[in-house]
């Protein structure tokens, strides 16, 4: 395993989790209702779970890592935004803008091969 393939298999891990633990924690469901976004909390898990799917299937299928890494880095940044205009600090926005930086790297390299 490359160091590339290690990063996006982390990647594409976190987010299956992230994804199943939006789906199925009650802490999730207090977070989303504190963003005012209560509708949006399944679509939200689901999109993880497809971006961390894509991300991994995107090891062999580069244009896939693609399209899945952008998805996610765009909500990463939602995430980020929702955060800060919930009143959370920029310290607790880091970790999605992290998120969307570390996929807008995966999208751009994967786009290159």
């Amino acid at each position: 395993m490359t160091w590339w393939t290690g990063i996006m298999a982390l990647n594409g891990l976190a987010f299956l989790c992230w994804g199943a633990s939006l789906l199925a924690t009650p802490a999730m469901v207090v977070d989303f209702e504190r963003f005012g976004l209560t509708s949006f909390r399944t679509m939200t898990g689901v999109l993880e779970l497809l971006g961390g799917l894509g991300v991994l299937a995107g090891i062999r299928y580069p244009g896939l890592a693609m399209v899945a890494a952008a998805g996610l880095c765009v909500l990463m940044l939602l995430g980020a935004l929702v955060r800060l205009r919930a009143g959370d600090s920029p310290t607790q926005a880091v970790p999605a803008a992290v998120l969307c930086a570390v996929n807008a790297w995966i999208a751009i390299t994967a786009a290159r091969d």
